[in-house]
């Protein structure tokens, strides 16, 4: 994003100090044309999707990246979920749609997600649930109620995003946020991360049977 911002308006480490953690790509733009004295109307935020996913492609193949890779159990995760009848797995993020599909891509992640809610246009997470459950029922998924979703991530953000339009939360604390700060966020469970797949697969099978 530092390097596309940089190309588009001649800006260097534009987001520097700049929350990112669970925020929608559009939110994190808009913060940083604002703090840049940027009008809510310049063409230059219009070209800064197509820059950035450029500039992610080149990142993406750079070697030694660091915390680039999958976080551990999500594969073993996917595997045991998707098979599932009594499941329906969505991608809900707020990377723009197709940022999201170029990272999953990169990690053979994407083809578990059929479809979900990204953060294309959204202003900030509270959103995405709500659109995440139309856009399920849109590609042929289940209609559910938010009660009966159950929203995993790693920050408070994701946590808030599930509270609020009343699904159930798992948090886990491999991104920058620990244990202690998720459980404080509200979240139903928390673990430290996915790695032992029984007992995830026995957290989703109590937050979907609680009442």
């Amino acid at each position: 994003m530092s390097s596309a911002f940089d190309e588009v308006f001649a800006i260097g480490n534009a987001f520097q100090g700049i929350s990112m953690a669970g925020r929608t790509d559009a939110w994190i733009l808009s913060d940083a044309a604002t703090a840049h004295g940027i009008p809510p109307d310049s063409p230059g935020l219009a070209r800064f999707r197509e820059a950035y996913l450029r500039h992610l492609v080149i990142e993406l193949e750079k070697p030694g990246v660091a915390r680039k890779g999958v976080m551990p159990g999500v594969r073993d995760l996917l595997d045991a979920l998707a098979p599932r009848t009594d499941v329906f797995l969505a991608l809900l993020t707020g990377n723009y749609e197709a940022g999201a599909r170029l990272k999953l891509e990169y990690f053979d992640l994407w083809r578990y997600f059929s479809c979900g809610a990204f953060g294309d246009d959204a202003p900030h997470r509270n959103v995405l649930v709500p659109k995440a459950l139309t856009t399920v029922e849109a590609c042929g998924g289940p209609a559910f109620a938010a009660a009966n979703a159950i929203v995993i991530g790693d920050t408070p953000l994701d946590v808030g995003c599930a509270a609020h339009a009343g699904a159930r939360s798992l948090a886990v604390a491999t991104g920058s946020h620990s244990v202690d700060e998720l459980r404080a966020a509200g979240a139903d469970v928390v673990l430290q991360d996915l790695s032992n797949t029984a007992e995830v697969l026995r957290v989703i099978a109590d937050l979907g049977s609680a009442e």
